[in-house]
This record gives C-alpha cells, sequence and structure tokens, in this order.
C-alpha cells in the first residue's frame, strides 16, 4: 500500500517537477501577452518620462513676468529652448517643457495682455521631471510575474513591442465515469457532471491553455488509454483527469498509466477531503494530474497539486498561503491536513456548510480553504493558513 505524502511535501514536489520542465521564454507581442508569465524583467528603455512634461495648459517661462509669448508646444512637438528671462511659450498638458524653464503658470492662473502673460505659478511644479517615475536601465517588475494589462501599459510607456514571456501551459480535461450525465436531471442511477462544464475554467484562470476536453471516459482500461493518448496527441502538458483514483473495480488510471510507462511525482496525498490524488509523468515529459471524482475532493486536488503544478510550468514562484483568523472552532483530521471551506464574516474566517466530498454547494459559497494541519485543531481566534479561491481575475 502506498504511503500518503504530506499536503505541504506534495506541494513542493509537483512546483519543483513543473519548475524543471518548464519551456524556455519566447518573445510575444505586448497585445497577445496578456496572462503570460513575464520571463525577464521589466527593465526602462528609457527615463520615463524620457523628457519633462507639463501636466496642466498654460505657459512655460522663464525668469520673472511678464513674459513675451514667443511660441507654442503641443504634445508631441518638439520644444525649443527658451534662451531669454522674460519670455514663455504657450503649452498644452503633454507637452514637452522647453529647456530653460523655470516655472509653468496655469492658464486659470494668468492673464494675457498685448502679448505679454503674468501670473502665479504654483507652489508645487506643475510639471513631470525627466526621469522622475524611474531612470534609464531601472528594473520596474521581477520575472515570474503574471502579465496584467496594467503591465502591458507600462513595458509600452517603456518603450517596448514585445515581452519575453513563459508560454501559457497546455492542459487538457479527461472525465472518466459510465455514471455521468452531460445534460438534463439527474437520477434512475445517473448523476450529472459538475466536473467537465466548471474545470476548465479553473485551468483558464490559472493560466493554462486548455487544448482538449474529453468526457465521459467509458469505464474501460481501453478507454483510458485512448483518451490519454488522445490528449497526448492534442498537444497538452498537463492532463487532468477525475476519478479513478482509487484501486476499485472500475478504476482505471493507475493501470492506464502502467501501460504508457508513467512515473509517479506524488501519489496519494495526507489530506482530507480528496487524499486519493496523484500527478504523474509520462516518458514524453507530459504531466497527468488525477484528481478525485467527488467534485469537492475534485476541487481539493486542484489547489493542492495542479496550481503549484502549473505555477512551476508557468515560471512562477509557488503559491503562496494567505492567513485568516478563526471565527469559529474547525476540526483537525489526525494525522492528515484538513483543508476547510470558509467564508470571511466581519474579517474572521467562518466553516461553511455542506462540505461532503460530493457536494459543491460549499465550495461556491467559500473564499478558500482553511488549512488545519496533521495533529492540530483549528480553535477561534487563533490564526490559520488559508488557500484562496481562484477569483475572477486571470491569474
Amino acid at each position: 500500500m502506498t504511503l500518503p505524502i504530506a499536503w505541504a511535501a506534495a506541494r513542493e514536489a509537483v512546483f519543483a517537477a513543473g519548475s524543471a520542465a518548464a519551456p524556455g521564454p519566447v518573445p510575444v507581442p505586448l497585445a497577445a501577452s496578456d496572462g503570460l508569465t513575464l520571463a525577464a524583467p521589466l527593465v526602462t528603455l528609457t527615463d520615463l518620462p524620457a523628457f519633462p512634461t507639463s501636466s496642466v495648459d498654460g505657459w512655460a517661462a522663464r525668469g520673472p513676468a511678464p513674459w513675451r509669448i514667443v511660441g507654442r508646444v503641443l504634445a508631441g512637438n518638439r520644444a525649443e529652448p527658451l534662451d531669454e528671462d522674460g519670455t514663455c511659450v504657450e503649452i498644452a498638458t503633454g507637452g514637452m517643457v522647453p529647456r530653460g524653464t523655470t516655472a509653468i503658470v496655469r492658464v486659470e492662473d494668468s492673464t494675457t495682455t498685448d502679448g505679454a502673460v503674468t501670473g502665479e505659478p504654483r507652489r508645487l511644479p506643475d510639471w513631470r521631471r525627466q526621469g522622475e517615475e524611474a531612470a534609464a536601465g531601472e528594473e520596474l517588475l521581477p520575472a515570474g510575474i503574471p502579465v496584467t494589462p496594467g503591465v502591458i501599459g507600462l513595458a509600452a510607456s517603456c518603450g517596448y513591442d514585445e515581452l519575453s514571456c513563459r508560454p501559457a501551459p497546455r492542459a487538457a480535461l479527461l472525465v472518466f465515469g459510465d455514471e455521468l450525465l452531460t445534460a438534463g436531471t439527474p437520477g434512475a442511477g445517473r448523476v450529472r457532471d459538475a466536473l467537465g462544464p466548471s474545470l476548465p475554467s479553473w485551468l483558464r484562470r490559472a493560466g493554462a491553455q486548455v487544448v482538449h476536453e474529453r468526457g465521459p471516459v467509458a469505464d474501460t482500461l481501453e478507454d483510458h488509454v485512448a483518451a490519454l493518448r488522445g490528449a497526448i496527441d492534442a498537444g497538452a502538458q498537463l492532463i487532468c483527469t477525475t476519478g479513478g483514483t482509487m484501486h476499485g473495480p472500475v478504476d482505471h488510471l493507475h493501470p492506464a498509466l502502467a501501460e504508457l510507462g508513467a512515473q509517479y511525482v506524488v501519489n496519494t496525498v495526507a489530506v482530507r477531503p480528496g487524499f486519493p490524488m496523484l500527478v504523474a509523468r509520462l516518458p514524453g515529459g507530459q504531466f497527468v494530474a488525477g484528481l478525485p471524482g467527488n467534485p469537492q475532493s475534485t476541487f481539493v486536488a486542484l489547489v493542492s497539486l495542479v496550481l503549484p503544478l502549473l505555477a512551476g510550468l508557468s515560471g512562477r514562484p509557488l503559491p503562496t498561503l494567505g492567513t485568516v483568523t478563526l471565527g469559529a472552532d474547525v476540526p483537525g483530521r489526525g494525522d492528515f491536513t484538513h483543508l476547510a471551506l470558509v467564508t470571511l464574516a466581519g474579517g474572521r474566517a467562518l466553516p461553511v456548510a455542506h462540505v461532503g466530498s460530493a457536494m459543491l454547494r460549499g465550495l461556491a459559497n467559500s473564499v478558500g480553504f482553511a488549512v488545519i494541519p496533521p495533529g492540530a485543531e483549528g480553535r477561534e481566534g487563533t490564526v490559520a493558513q488559508m488557500v484562496p479561491l481562484l477569483d475572477g481575475e486571470r491569474s
């Protein structure tokens, strides 16, 4: 009998395996980089801003008032220097501040008479100095972070046309089970497949590109092997399966992995619910994440093994655990880590109801899993680690 690996050790093992197999960086146009992973630090190609720019509409002036108007600078135009005291140019917001400028006077703080301007500049300068935000060559963002619209905008402002990124891991989903319905109301011994419609969204939110889906896959060894080979042929680097992780009469995942020559990275984890979970590596380098068939257990396996594995394959750090203050007692699970679904109320984490392995109601009302270590109990008022559920933003 295989002894389950500790939950924390399992997370680290699959993350290390994924990191070792992560593909190299590729150049990606800015517009196509959203959701990928930055493969190199984002370093400024120029000062930010590259030249001094006006923050307001007004007058760029040199010396004391009154100032004789000698020109105009609009955004996008090169500014000629102000060489004489007592001169100014009309300037628009975003316009290049001429060399020699000693003050910018807002249009609403100025008066123009016979081609001369008078007015009082504000106490704080109304222009952005060259390099005020960053100096050329300064590191703005580290490698290993997700590319977001904010990152894309910052890169564009620095002069980048493309970014060095880790490509999104390609994932497949195989749902095993003769008992599953894909439409209609459950009954007569058949249950509705809740994982086929939902797991691809979770994988995408974790940064994966879902390239292949199949289910339900019939409960035979031949169909399991054929389904795995189909996912390999589709180019998946990570194949997630649901069900069949035990050793019952219709559990064919382990024999299928043996037939394909797979080696286990993790085989069963000391966590409740969901301990019969696994990650194996195929001879071609693909990973198979075997998730239990009971829905809540599936999602425990997802946050325990799949998310760390995807982080490694993406070139990202191991997902960090948050902390919460428990608002009620949470039982332990003996020698197993207990991942307990919780919601937040008044800044404290409260256990939710309907948390059986086959239930999804509790998951839908939760923000994450409180982590109760082996041999411990979660006591009201104490701080516990928490695995957050993915929200609506891309990871």
